[in-house]
């Protein structure tokens, strides 16, 4: 193969779908921007046939389509029962769907063997499940024939907080204090054995791999922005109020709460307002607290709001005010960040690996009580130094410029193709990426 030549990757991501939202957006996301830097064939669930041609690809020649509904429908319908809805629960569906995924992968080295064999594709690359939890039988299959697999950015298995123990019971985790279960599932050890690369999405799932794993392991998150989707910029004043945002699922760990109780003192005062977008089993909860709190006037829960309208809403915030006690990733943190607006998170897993002290507010954590302390006294700090907040909107902006856009991730995802394959060397990604300096 020459240096100048494009590879042929075949991307596989279960979820890829243009339409929705969390890891079958990233599916997406990825798929699309690697379409610009190599020659990328994606292999998707049927499901999001009609979506994917609907954004203009050609099936067959731009994706194919695997139907594993047979396997993934029935363990659905089940994880949502054990659940009690869709919004509570998620280590059920991770692992059900693990259990599930390998299935997904048999039919895809069916259709795809023998072009793989024939020596069509230089690397296979898989985006989706992102969960670690999901194990592969395709790695060895790889293996055996020669062909680099890569598989990642994985991102899962934070701990939970013991501090919030009762929020981990009342989101339905009880799975969660059995997590390791899924070391047990066949193709567990042979996607970390066998795969030529392996991308940690945060540092809990990185810390988490086998030494084993360690020359084959890079760190880089899996979320990124799409400019044309966030391409506004924040032009406040930061004149009182200020203007809080909360963007997300309406869910006990997200914080929503704990936010609203930091900064009752402030909206009382007329310093500060707070606009609640999303939706979830906490909506209502939420609502009948700011009417008891008598805070109508401050704090709004507008409920969901479409992914075309939400730029036009979160620009308009100064602070993205998002406590969250257990993010694997935080996109919504860095969609914030694209548009300026500067975020206040909770010092812990994924959105703690996205802010520094050069680009937003990190909150020590501890229990609620001193979760919710410690957020009211930044919050109250903030107010009193509105000035240091120009600077900080542009932190966001470039930062976001420099390392978090899909082009980016592109460029670097071939960096990785590049050496698996023997033409590059290892790239180093200077990870957790700073504030200061750029690296490859």
């Amino acid at each position: 193969m020459s240096d100048e030549a494009k590879l042929r990757v075949l991307v596989i991501a279960e979820a890829a779908n243009p339409e929705w939202t969390s890891v079958p957006l990233i599916g997406w996301s990825h798929s699309k921007a690697l379409r610009g830097v190599c020659n990328a064939h994606l292999v998707t669930q049927i499901r999001n046939r009609e979506a994917i041609s609907r954004a203009g690809w050609r099936e067959g020649e731009d994706f194919s389509v695997i139907d594993s509904e047979k396997i993934i429908a029935p363990l659905y319908r089940f994880a949502t029962f054990l659940r009690g809805g869709k919004n509570l629960g998620w280590t059920i569906t991770t692992a059900l769907a693990s259990i599930g995924y390998p299935y997904f992968e048999y039919l895809c080295w069916k259709k795809f063997k023998t072009r793989l064999k024939n020596g069509e594709f230089d690397v296979v690359h898989r985006v989706t499940p992102v969960s670690p939890t999901a194990p592969s039988i395709l790695a060895s299959k790889l293996k055996n024939i020669d062909v680099p697999f890569v598989v990642g950015p994985l991102n899962g298995g934070v701990a939970w907080p013991p501090e919030f123990r009762d929020l981990q019971h009342k989101e339905r985790e009880w799975l969660s204090h059995v997590r390791n279960f899924y070391k047990l599932i066949p193709g567990y050890r042979s996607l970390r054995k066998n795969a030529s690369c392996i991308i940690a999405g945060s540092m809990a799932t990185k810390a988490d791999m086998p030494e084993y794993t360690q020359n084959r392991l890079l760190y880089l998150p899996e979320n990124a922005i799409d400019p044309s989707r966030f391409s506004l910029k924040n032009q406040s004043q930061y004149e009182l109020p200020l203007k809080a945002a909360f963007v997300g699922r309406l869910v006990p760990y997200k914080g929503a709460d704990i936010a609203i109780d930091a900064m009752v003192d402030l909206c009382r005062q007329g310093k500060m307002e707070y606009d609640i977008y999303g939706s979830g089993p906490e909506e209502q909860s939420l609502r009948a607290k700011v009417v008891e709190l008598n805070l109508e006037h401050a704090i709004r829960v507008h409920g969901f709001v479409p992914n075309e309208e939400l730029q036009n809403r979160l620009v308009q915030a100064d602070l993205l005010v998002f406590p969250s006690i257990r993010e694997f990733g935080g996109g919504v943190v860095l969609e914030a960040m694209a548009l300026g607006v500067v975020p206040v998170i909770a010092d812990y897993a994924g959105p703690a690996e996205l802010v520094s002290g050069e680009s937003g507010y990190l909150v020590a954590m501890g229990n609620r009580h001193q979760l919710v302390s410690n957020l009211r006294e930044t919050l109250q700090a903030i107010v009193a130094n509105t000035e240091a907040l120009p600077k900080l909107r542009q932190a966001c902006i470039d930062k976001i410029a420099k390392y978090y856009t899909w082009q980016r991730k592109a460029e670097q995802l071939l960096d990785v193709y590049r050496w698996v394959v023997g033409l590059a060397p290892r790239p180093d990604f200077n990870r957790p990426f700073s504030d200061e300096h750029a690296g490859r």
